[in-house]
């Protein structure tokens, strides 16, 4: 998934980013076409930047995945630069992304070739009320792209997040701020980090069961964002992006829209939210709170049935690290194929084994968490294995 500059060739990653069957197939095809363009809506990128105004003073934000003109990313930055009094902004462009240059045509750019062709690169520095209206908006920041040849220039290696050309952009910012495609998600990460930069960028929840993600939410070097807990969020899509009959729409423009399942924000910016206290209102017995059985820890299947005055292993649904408060709560680990026997988790049983592949036909994954459920081999979605610090007996 991507707003715009990033490169269109696609990872073959892991596509199990829907909770829905439609929204499933939406994105298999998707990737198979080597389409990963969803543009994000602006009023998500406002609920949740709106935690973070002050860590933006005089600070150099780069929008990397960014069709400055079609992107709600440039687009709020642009708008906001004197009121978030940000040092400069920057956007690269991957020019051939099908909708780019729909709001100002690229022919109208100084700094760029006629032919408006290659990809491009904007970076603003100051913004003014040219046009007197008592605000900064689009409209100045167009009129400051119509004559201003210093803000805007051509890229010469495709605005590809990995070129050269973008890595130095990066090396300059303080802040990244986008919408990275999801089947690059891990390597666009992993990019981030090499060149320490604070980051707030969209992905999928399923993004935390990655080794690579995984081990900086555990050393608490990267949590999920304030503003998405759950439901689902609405992108834009290319115009040729195929669509099925459920999961989407189209606008009063022609425009089409796709709702996504489990979209979270991934950042390394602190916010107060997150250090709030999980209320636990419920004690802990045994027969509501299973065993695995090659494990030792409960089970816990909502975030808000996670026990008091349990101070023992806690194995919860990855949606607990919406309610993740480290000073409450400490990782130890992923209950999950490789990262589950990194943590102790046992293998199947012989027979529990037998049972999950040729009664229930389904994969028995050693290092995956399992409960026997009145003789039933139960195996829970991949869960986060906690212990609650201020548990009390």
């Amino acid at each position: 998934m991507k707003d715009g500059s990033a490169t269109r060739k696609s990872a073959g990653a892991r596509n199990k980013f829907m909770a829905t069957k439609s929204s499933n197939k939406n994105l298999h095809k998707a990737s198979l076409a080597k389409k990963d363009e969803f543009y994000t809506q602006l009023d998500d990128i406002e609920k949740e930047l709106k935690h973070y105004k002050d860590q933006f003073r005089g600070k150099v934000v780069y929008c990397n995945c960014d069709d400055p003109f079609e992107s709600n990313f440039f687009k709020y930055f642009a708008s906001n630069f004197n009121a978030l009094k940000l040092k400069k902004l920057i956007a690269t462009s991957y020019v051939k992304s099908p909708i780019v240059g729909g709001q100002l045509s690229l022919f109208e750019m100084e700094g760029l070739k006629p032919e408006g062709k290659e990809p491009f690169k904007i970076e603003i520095s100051e913004v003014s009320d040219v046009n007197s209206d008592g605000a900064v908006g689009l409209t100045d920041i167009e009129w400051l792209l119509r004559h201003d040849a210093n803000v805007s220039s051509s890229l010469k290696d495709g605005g590809d997040f990995r070129s050269q050309e973008c890595i130095e952009l990066l090396k300059e910012a303080d802040i990244v701020v986008t919408n990275p495609p999801f089947s690059l998600f891990r390597e666009y990460l992993t990019q981030l980090i090499e060149y320490n930069k604070k980051f707030l960028i969209i992905g999928n929840v399923n993004a935390i069961t990655y080794r690579e993600c995984f081990k900086l939410i555990k050393d608490n070097k990267m949590w999920l964002g304030a503003s998405i807990h759950s439901g689902d969020r609405e992108f834009r899509v290319p115009d040729s992006y195929p669509l099925n009959a459920a999961g989407f729409r189209v606008d009063e423009n022609g425009n089409k829209y796709i709702r996504v399942k489990g979209v979270r924000w991934f950042t390394n910016l602190d916010y107060k939210e997150r250090h709030e206290e999980l209320t636990l209102y419920k004690n802990y017995n045994p027969e509501e709170y299973p065993k695995y059985e090659n494990y030792d820890a409960i089970n816990v299947n909502k975030v808000l049935e996670i026990p008091k005055d349990y101070n023992g292993i806690i194995g919860v649904p990855i949606t607990f690290l919406d309610k993740y408060n480290p000073e409450q709560f400490e990782i130890i680990g992923l209950g999950i194929s490789n990262s589950g026997k990194e943590i102790g988790v046992k293998p199947y049983k012989e027979e529990h084994k037998k049972y999950r592949k040729e009664i229930q036909k389904r994969g028995a994954v050693d290092g995956d968490l399992y409960m026997i459920t009145k003789g039933i081999v139960d195996v829970p979605y991949a869960r986060v294995i906690i212990k609650n610090k201020k548990a009390k007996k």
